[in-house]
């Protein structure tokens, strides 16, 4: 629920304990009077913000994109990811996402309106098992600036379920149309009537697509630097070389994922640094950093992915059963997330399935970018140690330390085996001396079982002995997406792919 996000952050007068300390700039919005904060009570009712204005005019009315409480929205604090907000019901004031809220009236505050999301991710959301034949979602268009997409889900006997998409076009009057001969004044109508009849669509429309939550930036105002009383650890999840990872909560309200670091693993102060670069790089694809407790032993704070790391998932989970499509479609969604750490010039580092987290639907997400430049072993740092991923890592970057985006291009190569294989180590039977020995001879894994040459060919492109010859992930992600209709249109599953 929605008060999940910034119950944490609130009080009431009768509360004893002193969360000044923890939250000081709610201390000054308490001395400033805005009066008492308390966590708002969350119903399933329709959130309706009203934005108050200093001059009293009539306020502008948003909607919740997610079903809550009645809230208004103080102007002075809406701006930043949290706006102080009060419900119309209640009184009672707190934080809410800025994310969580769009303006009444507007296509945002639709159900059906998923905003800017590409062709690829609105066929995965609409392809999840149990969505119905109609199912449907409107989004910006990728290559017509100004203009929608209407995507529908659809069954046929030769390729049954299948997404279909339509270009909603505008008109110059300000209308909208799929086709000139059903012009609509607005979205809302155009939807309305395709709901009602196909009309020339593949189907009609029945059921708006389920969404999901979307990130909130941060667990609640002010809330990056926590006090490690705040965590509470309740599940351990795995143990590496450097620390545990443990399910838990925080504030008693939000499930997140705890990283902790072994003291010593790295400078507190060298840390903090790197975190505050990598709290900023926001992405679907990337797990979100929520906080830190920067005292050692280091606590990092993520979002919780319920199906853990890709590798235990491909070796011990439901990924011991999934077929070629999903493999590379999973493929795909990391490449989506390599491609954006490459636009904005940050390097991984240490990039490979234990790196990886999945979620609900096949969902995966990047992890741990960054860190791996920050560790302090001697077993890690002197880059040939037991401790440091040899068999995933570039020749230059093992050898001379030169990381860049190449050498990541070239873990992500080494990935896409352990994708394919379903976790096998890479480099079966050989020790990291020899990986390192054999690759620098011009060594490269042959084709695993049951993988399409064409599959293997951009593993090889990924393993080019110069760095600037292997592709962008940009080229990469592309080529996943469209590999069954460009690659492999005739692709059969086997027993194992």
């Amino acid at each position: 629920t929605l008060c999940d996000y910034y119950t944490g952050v609130s009080w009431t007068g009768h509360n004893k304990k002193d969360h000044s300390k923890m939250y000081p700039r709610l201390q000054v919005l308490r001395e400033r009077s805005v009066g008492m904060l308390t966590a708002v009570m969350c119903t399933r009712a329709e959130l309706n913000v009203h934005f108050s204005t200093i001059s009293h005019k009539s306020p502008k009315v948003f909607h919740g994109i997610w079903k809550y409480d009645q809230l208004a929205l103080q102007p002075q604090t809406t701006e930043g990811d949290w706006w102080e907000a009060r419900s119309i019901n209640t009184g009672k004031k707190g934080y809410i996402p800025s994310n969580y809220v769009a303006p009444a009236d507007s296509i945002q505050a639709e159900e059906w309106y998923f905003g800017k999301m590409g062709r690829k991710d609105a066929e995965r959301l609409l392809l999840v098992p149990g969505n119905q034949r109609g199912t449907f979602l409107v989004r910006e268009s990728e290559t017509t600036k100004g203009a929608y997409s209407l995507s529908i889900r659809d069954w046929d006997d030769m390729k049954g379920d299948n997404v279909k998409h339509y270009k909603i076009r505008k008109l110059d009057n300000g209308g909208y149309y799929i086709t000139t001969r059903a012009q609509f004044e607005t979205l809302q109508k155009l939807v309305k009537h395709y709901t009602e009849h196909a009309d020339g669509l593949c189907y009609r429309l029945t059921t708006v697509c389920p969404t999901v939550k979307p990130q909130t930036q941060g667990l609640a105002k002010d809330a990056w630097e926590i006090p490690r009383e705040s965590l509470r650890l309740e599940l351990k999840l795995g143990q590496g070389c450097f620390g545990e990872v443990w399910m838990g909560t925080w504030n008693g309200t939000t499930k997140v994922a705890i990283k902790t670091l072994k003291p010593g693993t790295m400078s507190p102060e060298a840390f903090l640094q790197e975190a505050q670069i990598m709290k900023k790089l926001r992405h679907d694809k990337l797990v979100p950093l929520y906080a830190v407790v920067s005292e050692e032993p280091i606590y990092i704070v993520t979002e919780y992915m319920g199906k853990g790391s890709l590798l235990d998932f491909l070796k011990e989970g439901e990924g011991k059963y999934l077929k070629l499509p999903q493999l590379v479609d999973m493929a795909a969604q990391i490449a989506d997330g390599m491609a954006f750490i490459e636009r904005m010039n940050y390097i991984h580092r240490d990039l490979r399935a234990a790196n990886i987290l999945v979620g609900d639907n096949l969902v995966c997400k990047i992890a741990d970018f960054g860190l791996a430049r920050l560790i302090e072993d001697n077993e890690y740092t002197a880059r040939q140690g037991a401790k440091f991923p040899i068999k995933w890592t570039a020749p230059e970057a093992a050898l001379y330390g030169r990381f860049t985006i190449k050498s990541d291009v070239w873990s992500f190569g080494i990935l896409l085996t352990e994708l394919v294989t379903k976790g096998r180590v890479p480099y079966p039977g050989m020790v990291n001396r020899e990986v390192l020995e054999q690759v620098e001879r011009g060594y490269r894994m042959p084709c695993p079982q049951g993988c399409p040459e064409s599959l293997h060919e951009m593993m090889r492109l990924c393993w080019k002995k110069e760095p600037d010859e292997r592709p962008t992930f940009e080229y990469i992600q592309s080529f996943l997406e469209d590999y069954f209709t460009a690659t492999e249109p005739q692709y059969q599953p086997g027993d194992n792919l």
